[in-house]
């Protein structure tokens, strides 16, 4: 085992937990949307400034991200345009949805499919477009209102695969879908939720996650089952009670990165980070090689770090099959981003460890 590890999820903890336990042992509803469920939703769409009919929780983002597209009517066979750079889980669920992966190249500033680059491409495309689906790429904003102008001007579903989101996200029309996994700066240990200004939209999603039934009982849709479970939700309850201290957390350890290695040429943050915005990774950009030589130096004092996408998610051999367009700014963030270890209780002498020894490399 590293002595730093490079994630360390830290859930609530069994104290703030137990008041909404108890809750379930009084009501006795364990799934089906039952109370501590339907008021983590109220409380999501409060956070957002929006009403809780524009929330529906999942469990677990994939599942909602799959739904998002299946509820706007897409046609099964056609492709999904996605970046390459993100994470494999946004191509299983585009699969999932009876798409076909289309892996696009993104913008070097941002990480992020263009609205403009994507539009340009369907008419270049190997087969119909039927869906587009941006990626917040580890949490850092996009710009919701081209991608609804996108959406509006094209007729194309979109999804926007927001899972690193939840701190950075504007929600509109468009529905996005944020990740509740142990992992992410707000969790429950598994689940998600997806979001959209829409109502209509949000209430297709909603029964399609419960096997298509409608007020009368009745399945009247195509449909899963991608509840959250009710003890799901305590955690999510407790997680936000505890949001203010937690993100306050993740921001001191932000800035206490940007501090020690802000001022460098070796390294770049994306934008943002650990000002406006942050997300449970800090993942870093360096010039040439020097991200394989830092990530050497720092596994030998028992750092770790990780290619947090591998080389891209059309480098995975599940996804070698599926079509792509060149991706040049893809394979440079591939072998020049590395990333940091981050946690909300990394103490502040090892993140000067850390830096000490990134900028000691040559």
């Amino acid at each position: 085992m590293p002595n730093v590890s490079v994630m360390r999820p830290k859930l609530p903890a069994t104290e703030r937990l137990m008041d909404y336990l108890r809750r379930i042992d009084h009501s006795r509803f364990y799934s089906n949307y039952g109370p501590l469920v339907c008021g983590l939703e109220e409380r999501l769409a409060a956070h957002y400034r929006l009403s809780s009919a524009n929330v529906t929780t999942v469990a677990n983002a994939t599942q909602g991200l799959t739904l998002a597209l299946a509820a706007q009517g897409v046609k099964p066979g056609t492709l999904c345009a996605m970046p390459a750079w993100t994470f494999v889980a946004s191509a299983h669920a585009a699969v999932n949805a009876g798409l076909v992966p289309y892996f696009l190249d993104v913008d070097a500033e941002t990480w992020a499919l263009d609205p403009a680059a994507v539009a340009e491409e369907i008419a270049r495309a190997p087969g119909p477009i039927g869906a587009v689906m941006p990626i917040v790429p580890f949490g850092r904003p996009i710009d919701g209102t081209r991608w609804d102008a996108f959406r509006g001007n094209t007729g194309l579903p979109v999804v926007i695969d927001a899972a690193a989101g939840f701190d950075s996200l504007v929600p509109g029309p468009t529905p996005a879908v944020v990740s509740l996994h142990a992992t992410k700066v707000l969790g429950t240990g598994e689940g998600g939720f997806v979001i959209s200004t829409d109502a209509a939209l949000v209430r297709r999603i909603r029964m399609a996650s419960n096997f298509g039934i409608d007020a009368n009982r009745r399945s009247i849709v195509a449909a899963t089952n991608a509840k959250m479970s009710e003890y799901h939700a305590a955690v999510g309850h407790a997680g936000l009670d505890e949001w203010s201290e937690a993100r306050r957390e993740w921001m001191a350890v932000a800035g206490a990165y940007r501090t020690s290695v802000g001022a460098s040429n070796l390294v770049r943050f994306q934008n943002g980070f650990g000002e406006a915005w942050v997300s449970s990774t800090c993942v870093l950009q360096m010039p040439d090689d020097a991200a394989r030589r830092v990530e050497q130096a720092l596994a030998e004092a028992g750092i770790e770090t990780r290619r947090w996408w591998g080389m891209g998610t059309h480098a995975q051999p599940i996804m070698t099959q599926f079509p792509r367009t060149p991706l040049p700014v893809t394979e440079t963030l591939a072998h020049t981003t590395l990333a940091m270890p981050f946690h909300r209780d990394l103490a502040i002498d090892q993140i000067g460890e850390i830096s000490e020894i990134m900028l000691d490399v040559k």
